[in-house]
């Protein structure tokens, strides 16, 4: 598994699960970045928010957010 914010632009992949504590999980939960969810990467940029495309919205995630976020890599 990798965490999101080593995922480079283009790529796409599944969310397998978001850590943190219960503030941190809810939001990006309620933003829609839950397990299960396709993601794919619009941009990484070092020291630039990471942008993703997930259920139809853009999503701007800083770098500690992206790596509380864990992925497998999208198959087909």
């Amino acid at each position: 598994m990798k965490k999101l914010s080593e995922m480079k632009q283009g790529e796409t992949a599944i969310v397998s699960s978001v850590n943190g504590d219960a503030r941190y999980v809810g939001r990006i939960t309620s933003i829609g970045l839950t397990p299960g969810c396709k993601v794919s990467i619009i941009k990484n940029e070092k020291n630039r928010p990471l942008i993703v495309f997930a259920r139809d919205t853009m999503i701007a995630l800083n770098e500690k957010e992206s790596s509380n976020i864990e992925v497998e890599e999208a198959r087909g």
